[in-house]
């Protein structure tokens, strides 16, 4: 497998003269040590970023971390839980006391139930999953908006999910009303403080070959995997709207696979998934 790190010498030859350079900045990435977040702290410390890279594993923060000093970048490692009480104040002055002010926010960190169904969801599978997906998101932007605002010229970005606006039983009740949740919260914030210069920004990715998928009731087969987005596709996309002229925001970013595999079997498996013995749906043949 190519990594990234493999095509830095080529990815970014072009950059318009008015693009915002990211060096010197720092930022907070948020599900750092997998999937799209660790792709997407990659990629901005190629860019110059100082990036703290926030996740529960400080195995694999570590790991993240050691790649950017071996390619010649800053990273912080802040191992936090972002769904914990008091993580979002405990983050942010983690990462004041490491490395000063924050520039650019990336929420990463995403959570699904393993119960699709909203008949069968337990309590504690959709509080957790809005816990992650939407609380969380709030709570830190709420700890650092006066970074973000100090200079008028701040950046959060929000790793939703098309789920947002097509939600089914594929990513699930909780899911789908997390990340729709969220998509609402960035438009709020954009609403609320574009006049002071914050730019927020919600990233809709499509399917994509990440380790979520893996506790999906029927996880896909590699074969059904192959031309799913990855995870280093939506990090571009991240830093596309990242680089972005401060007068421009994308205020949402579609990202989806070109090519759009059959889902139907999926579905009907997760439509009895959890359900209690002799409790089954039945699909409505109406």
């Amino acid at each position: 497998m190519t990594h990234l790190s493999q095509m830095r010498d080529n990815s970014h030859i072009t950059m318009r003269s008015d693009m915002v350079s990211l060096q010197g900045k720092v930022a907070i990435v948020t599900g750092a040590g997998s999937g799209m977040g660790r792709e997407t702290a990659l990629l901005l410390a190629r860019d110059g970023v100082t990036v703290a890279l926030v996740g529960r594993r400080a195995s694999a923060l570590e790991e993240v971390a050691q790649v950017i000093a071996a390619d010649g970048g800053h990273a912080v490692v802040v191992a936090e839980d972002v769904a914990a009480t008091g993580a979002g104040v405990r983050i942010v002055d983690a990462v004041h006391a490491a490395a000063g002010p924050v520039d650019l926010l990336v929420h990463a960190a995403g959570a699904s139930s393993s119960v699709q169904n909203a008949r069968w969801v337990p309590e504690d599978e959709w509080r957790t999953v809005i816990d992650v997906n939407l609380t969380a998101v709030h709570l830190l932007t709420q700890a650092l908006l006066s970074d973000l605002l100090r200079n008028g010229d701040g950046t959060v970005i929000t790793i939703s999910s098309l789920a947002a606006v097509n939600p089914n039983l594929l990513g699930g009740a909780a899911y789908g009303a997390a990340k729709a949740g969220v998509r609402n919260y960035m438009t709020f914030l954009h609403n609320t403080f574009r006049n002071e210069g914050l730019r927020a920004v919600t990233v809709l990715p499509g399917e994509a070959d990440t380790p979520i998928l893996d506790g999906r009731a029927r996880p896909p087969a590699p074969a059904e995997r192959e031309h799913m987005l990855r995870p280093e596709d939506v990090a571009e996309a991240v830093r596309l709207v990242a680089i972005l002229p401060q007068r421009a925001v994308v205020q949402e970013l579609v990202i989806a696979p070109t090519r759009q595999r059959d889902t139907s079997v999926d579905i009907e498996i997760s439509r009895n998934t959890g359900a209690p013995d002799g409790a089954a749906d039945r699909k409505d043949s109406e």
